[in-house]
């Protein structure tokens, strides 16, 4: 199995010249590609006969065809509260970084109000049938989660909004077990607290439990279980903001360990938006730094030792 990683650049976030950017990882040379470009906003525009005037959120998934999948955010006037997700794909599992190299699918059918102010963050939570659920979140007026389902081919199934937890969004959905999800969310101002909603029936319907006893000032958290079922989450603690990025691990998803740091540096740094995966029997790490490239980690870790990367 390869390894990828997806992100979206330029001068800077909402601007005309960002583009997707993918790297994927050498496996004997133990090093990352040279970044190419995956996706634009004109090929995007074209495809769809409508202008797209930003674009940012890659979240990729490989389907049962070997083939893969990028969902981004794409705006027009009006930034990100009017933005869409649009679904593109690969004509085929050959590996390539071309931009040639993705079709696009369409926009996901969201929102009777033109699928305006959906937006994607998180890695999908994989289903037992080889489908996924794509975490999401809606934020024109209020924020609140939203789910989409797909099959094993990538086809749309449908979607679930989560209307009554409110003020919270990009959603991290992991697994308990095929019935019992949990998903942590970024949570906004007043709020100080990883916030916490759970399914008991596979995603038809979410409750919002407790708020975690850990901090968050309006950033993205990530989480995920490791094959020995083990929970682990990032996150900036409010104490520190964004200039620190640390891990918890947790046996059950309610009680977590003291921090270990991941990413530091002095007031006004950043070290944000991070995301996991596990791959090659290790713990991969990714996420900004300092708002001008892409940092990223690889750790050699036993359950017992979370300090070994």
């Amino acid at each position: 199995h390869r390894m990828a990683v997806f992100w979206f650049a330029g001068t800077q976030e909402a601007k005309p010249d960002v583009r997707i950017a993918m790297s994927h990882w050498s496996q004997s040379q133990q090093t990352w590609s040279e970044p190419q470009w995956a996706v634009t906003r004109q090929r995007i525009g074209a495809a769809l006969g409508k202008g797209v005037l930003h674009l940012g959120n890659p979240v990729p998934w490989v389907d049962a065809q070997h083939r893969l999948h990028v969902f981004v955010v794409g705006t027009g006037l009006g930034g990100w509260a009017a933005s869409r997700v649009v679904h593109l794909r690969q004509a085929d599992a050959t590996p390539t970084t071309s931009p040639d190299a993705f079709d696009v699918v369409g926009l996901l059918p969201l929102g009777w109000m033109w699928n305006l102010s959906h937006l994607v963050r998180h890695a999908p939570l994989a289903l037992a049938d080889g489908g996924m659920v794509l975490p999401m979140h809606f934020e024109l007026g209020d924020h609140f989660p939203v789910f989409a389902w797909f099959d094993r081919d990538g086809e749309f199934q449908g979607m679930r909004r989560v209307i009554d937890v409110r003020g919270v969004l990009q959603p991290a959905p992991v697994a308990d077990d095929g019935m019992h999800w949990r998903a942590f969310l970024r949570v906004r101002p007043p709020r100080e607290q990883v916030s916490v909603i759970d399914t008991h029936d596979a995603g038809l319907h979410w409750q919002a439990t407790d708020a975690l006893p850990l901090s968050n000032l309006d950033s993205a958290v990530a989480s995920m279980r490791l094959p020995t079922g083990e929970w682990l989450m990032l996150r900036n603690p409010k104490e520190r903001g964004r200039s620190q990025l640390v891990m918890h691990q947790s046996a059950d998803g309610l009680r977590w360990s003291a921090p270990w740091t991941v990413a530091e540096g002095p007031e006004g740094t950043e070290f944000s938006y991070p995301s996991m995966r596990w791959h090659d029997n290790r713990l991969w790490l990714s996420y900004t730094h300092q708002r001008e490239g892409i940092g990223w980690q690889r750790w050699r870790r036993q359950p017992q030792d979370p300090s070994s990367p």
